[in-house]
């Protein structure tokens, strides 16, 4: 070890290093026994930040204070809890620490739950040229290019490039790609004629894009036809079974040979893990860290992995669980259960997922949700995803904010978030 990160001394506890703050990091500080175990956690970000309304920051319905909460506010009145700012880089197992760009931490147990990143599926070239959304930043970032749009809109007499402006095209028919495309089709109906009445807003066209035979393709059939169904008649254009092949901007060339000419492509066709070096290669399979029903790495005792880096095959998962939040918490709540009850494994308990169930909004009144056997959608299903989201949101502030930010747009079709903001360049930012 070189430089070590000055962390207090653990004394005769033992150390629990977390690598990542996402819904298993953070789930799994919580719930650790710090009677037993001093936590570090360590995350790239100072906070948590609650994925599944990313759509919202992105389209101005939520401000993004409001899907955050500071990582160490979680943990102000736990001396044993501590937090860093930084990257890991690599693991020794042997020396049993892991090495990050602030330094060396040690370890005595290691739980790896970095998570996952956008998977542009060997085309790397599609990384520059089109948006993600798989951060606060990069909502902010679909905020500032959709409100751009419409300034853009504004300057423009042409009717080619008015088109090329006001045509959105969202590749992945997966959870996002549904939400953000029912929200730029309500608020094309609502809201952005009120903020730019000069526009002529029947030339605006929302192109989803899903290379897989049917939308929501996790869910039953019915909730993709439902889907599928409800965004057709609020005016989203559904290439189905086609995937994107290029973006050579303004051109996104499709797998059929047709192209779709827009400024704004925003890809969201689906995740790939974030791996860690230093584990054999025998760890990993397609990215993943292998994991045995303890959540055991596949080689290693006291290293874990927890959430969607994690793979767990079994006869009830020949390909693994699904990379959501539900697997995520509920694996750290089992590996959480199991450290504080003893360090060996032999009276662990293992790790079996209990699906309950699916949702996925649509916009206004209009959701789908898969329970069990009930599979329905309409404005019930909306409800229950609003009131699911909100007791998942971490911090009572956020809920509460959340709360109200949603009753006025339902009362008023209308938040006021629509700022664009830009940030300045500083060199303070700048990575040495």
């Amino acid at each position: 070890m070189n430089n070590i990160v000055n962390i207090p001394d653990a004394g005769k506890k033992k150390r629990l290093v977390i690598i990542g703050g996402g819904f298993a990091g953070l789930e799994l500080a919580k719930k650790a026994d710090k009677k037993k175990y001093q936590v570090v956690l360590i995350d790239k970000n100072n906070y948590y930040q609650f994925q599944p309304l990313f759509y919202q920051v992105a389209t101005g319905g939520l401000e993004p204070s409001s899907i955050s909460y500071p990582h160490r506010k979680n943990f102000q009145k736990n001396k044993n809890v501590h937090f860093r700012m930084c990257e890991a880089q690599y693991v020794d197992p042997d020396k049993k620490f892991i090495s990050t760009n602030i330094g060396d931490i040690p370890y005595n147990y290691l739980v790896i739950s970095t998570g996952c990143n956008t998977n542009y599926f060997g085309n790397e070239s599609l990384k520059d040229s089109t948006f993600s959304l798989k951060s606060i930043s990069e909502s902010l970032l679909v905020r500032n290019r959709i409100l751009l749009s419409f300034e853009e809109a504004l300057n423009t007499d042409d009717e080619d490039e008015l088109r090329e402006i006001l045509s959105f095209v969202i590749v992945g028919g997966g959870a996002t790609g549904v939400e953000l495309s029912g929200a730029l089709a309500d608020m094309r109906k609502a809201i952005f004629p009120k903020d730019y009445p000069e526009i002529d807003f029947s030339k605006m066209e929302i192109h989803l894009v899903d290379a897989s035979p049917r939308l929501l393709f996790g869910m039953s059939e019915k909730s993709s036809e439902n889907a599928a169904e409800t965004l057709k008649k609020r005016g989203v254009i559904i290439h189905q079974d086609i995937s994107v092949k290029s973006y050579d901007k303004p051109y996104a060339t499709l797998s059929d040979g047709s192209t779709l000419r827009s400024r704004n492509v925003f890809w969201v066709a689906g995740v790939k893990p974030n791996s860690l070096k230093g584990l054999a290669d025998t760890s990993y399979n397609r990215g993943r860290l292998v994991i045995n029903e303890y959540n055991q790495v596949d080689g290693y005792n006291n290293i874990f992995a927890i959430g969607d880096t994690a793979l767990l095959i079994s006869d009830k998962s020949p390909k693994g669980h699904p990379q959501v939040a539900q697997v995520a918490l509920q694996m750290a709540k089992r590996l959480a259960k199991n450290l504080n009850k003893s360090e060996s494994n032999s009276d662990w308990d293992k790790f079996v997922y209990s699906d309950r169930g699916s949702l996925a909004t649509i916009g206004r009144n209009a959701a789908v949700a898969d329970l069990g056997k009930f599979h329905f959608g309409g404005w019930f299903a909306w409800w229950l995803w609003l009131g699911v989201h909100i007791l998942s949101i971490v911090g009572m502030r956020n809920k509460v904010s959340v709360f109200i930010d949603w009753v006025w747009s339902y009362l008023n079709y209308d938040v006021s978030l629509r700022l664009f903001i830009r940030p300045k360049f500083n060199k303070m930012y700048k990575e040495e």
